[in-house]
């Protein structure tokens, strides 16, 4: 499976001068722990909400504090031709819950733990009902 077919496509972003109560507010309003940070197209780094509050709360930054302060420049990502357990062996080696997609220097989307976990749930599922059907199909011909 092509990591296409799980991603989030339509990501929201924010970029450098956008405050930490901007970035935080989007995060409430899209129920998501991350968001990316571009310029233009480009992108430049990732907030995460941990990143939120042990870079920024604890060290007495406040909403108006400019995300700039807080954001991780170096942004582990994929890219649009990567297979789902390609991205799954990235996530796992750098320990990391969301992974942007890349095509060039371009944000096209991005895949989180919860994305994977829910595409191999499926993929279980229609395993079973295969499966289930195949079993039910011999069963048919026996007769």
């Amino acid at each position: 499976m092509n990591i296409t077919e799980i991603m989030t496509k339509d990501v929201e972003t924010c970029d450098l001068k956008s405050s930490c109560g901007e970035v935080a507010n989007l995060m409430k309003k899209l129920d998501v722990g991350a968001i990316p940070i571009c310029e233009g197209n480009k992108l430049v780094g990732l907030v995460t909400d941990r990143d939120l509050v042990v870079k920024g709360l604890a060290n007495n930054c406040n909403a108006n504090t400019p995300i700039a302060e807080i954001v991780k420049p170096h942004v582990i990502n994929g890219t649009k031709e990567m297979s789902l357990e390609q991205v799954a062996e990235i996530m796992a080696r750098y320990q990391i819950r969301r992974l942007p997609i890349m095509e060039g220097d371009k944000l096209i989307g991005i895949v989180s733990l919860g994305d994977i976990a829910t595409s191999i749930e499926e993929s279980k599922k229609a395993g079973t009902a295969l499966e289930g059907i195949s079993t039910s199909i011999k069963t048919k011909n026996l007769k």
